[in-house]
């Protein structure tokens, strides 16, 4: 197994979907689908998506950037490492957007998809907390083939992202 216990940088030629190199800010008081346009849920992926930045905002005040998948492939690996070693998963949607940021003793990722699917890991870097792999779907898409025999979805509503169906896993190897 691959203990990795660095995030990546975000790189010098992340981009923001408007051709300036720049890494973009998820605003959720201006929910944008930036980067997310060819999702045939792409409003709802960005509420989703802008849900998750409110929260880290409010309780750690991190500031909530995302790349194009192509750009956070260190990071778009090590979850999909994750998923195969602990469930044998592999996902078939098109990955569009990553982040990867560490919050006090927490590592956190997340995978925007095309389907309308977003994916975090939760990982502290300590042995002794929790890791967790999260699946949320945008409203309006169906649960994927891939998840659908293995994981019940609970609803939750939200304001900006409408209801959102949710399942998780826990685990406790290295990555």
């Amino acid at each position: 197994m691959n203990t990795r216990t660095d995030a990546p940088a975000i790189p010098a030629d992340a981009s923001d979907g408007d051709g300036d190199g720049q890494p973009y800010t998820v605003d959720f008081t201006d929910v944008a689908i930036t980067g997310l346009e060819s999702s045939p849920f792409a409003a709802a992926l960005a509420g989703l998506r802008a849900n998750e930045a409110r929260y880290f905002k409010n309780k750690y005040d991190h500031v909530f950037t995302v790349l194009p998948a192509t750009q956070g492939k260190a990071t778009l690996d090590w979850v999909n490492a994750i998923l195969k070693e602990e469930r044998g998963i592999t996902i078939s949607s098109r990955p569009l957007e990553t982040t990867d940021f560490q919050v006090e003793n927490i590592r956190i990722a997340y995978v925007f998809y095309e389907s309308g699917l977003s994916i975090n890991v939760m990982y502290t870097m300590d042995n002794l907390g929790k890791r967790a792999v999260g699946f949320k779907l945008s409203e309006g898409m169906d649960v994927p083939e891939e998840l659908a025999s293995r994981f019940k979805f609970a609803r939750q509503k939200s304001k900006l992202a409408g209801v959102i169906r949710g399942s998780y896993f826990a685990f406790k190897n290295d990555h």
